[in-house]
């Protein structure tokens, strides 16, 4: 199978890990001493640009990625149908366990929405923790019930109308602290980047926004959106109209 230009310029571009890119990845300090060495001395990094793909429909899984900096997007194969946006990917989020897991195919698309930082682990290397790493067993299992929850959460959203609750309920997954611990209480995302994942206009994620800021639940600072009642995020829409 031939490998993608985007991937190629992705490992041409690939370096090892600063001390404080390192210091940013949730599972790695857990680990014990052996694994983490091993771990440290696997991972690279590269810059993707925005519209490069990370992950392709149909190419093997060859490292569990993770995103240090920047904001992803994970879809579905548009050549088959109307693009369906999965999830947003924020900083500190790592993805695709599953499918290293079972050596498999990608059934999904990742794509960067602004220039990204991505970490990768090899995949041999991950099997390798797998086999010898308790605590990095501890995290692939708790990573992959949060991405369940995630993705129940994500088909829940398909079916809502309301779009300030769509708005809300994305928001708070994007905010979700297990699954994206690099986000903190501020995200740095654009109104057309959110609109991209909301699967709405731009200007109707500004009403939208504008509604939530009005309930105080997030502030609209420069660049980003800043979390204030993540609760009422999460519960928009089940007590009535937002």
């Amino acid at each position: 199978m031939s490998v993608s230009p985007t991937a190629n310029r992705l490992r041409q571009r690939a370096r090892p890990l600063t001390d404080a890119e390192l210091a940013s990845i949730p599972w790695l300090h857990g680990l014990e001493a052996d694994a983490r060495n091993r771990a440290r001395e696997a991972l690279m990094v590269s810059e993707a640009e925005p519209g490069d793909y990370i992950c392709r429909v149909g190419r093997p899984a060859t490292y569990w990625l993770g995103l240090i900096d920047g904001l992803l997007k994970m879809s579905n194969d548009d050549s088959r149908g109307p693009i369906m946006t999965f999830t947003g990917l924020a900083p500190g989020g790592w993805f695709g366990e599953g499918t290293a897991l079972k050596r498999e195919a990608y059934r999904y698309n990742v794509q960067a929405l602004r220039r990204s930082r991505v970490a990768g682990l090899p995949i041999d290397t991950f099997h390798w923790l797998l086999d010898n790493s308790i605590a990095f067993n501890r995290f692939v299992m708790h990573q992959l019930n949060e991405r369940l929850g995630q993705f129940i959460a994500a088909r829940e959203i398909d079916r809502i109308s309301d779009p300030d609750v769509r708005v809300a309920r994305s928001l708070a997954n994007l905010f979700h602290p297990g699954l994206f611990p690099g986000v903190g209480q501020v995200l740095r995302i654009t109104q057309q980047e959110l609109a991209y994942l909301v699967g709405l206009s731009r200007q109707r994620v500004n009403q939208a926004l504008a509604h939530w800021e009005r309930q105080g639940a997030i502030a609209v600072e420069y660049g980003g959106l800043r979390v204030l009642d993540l609760a009422a995020l999460r519960r928009a829409g089940s007590d009535g109209p937002a």
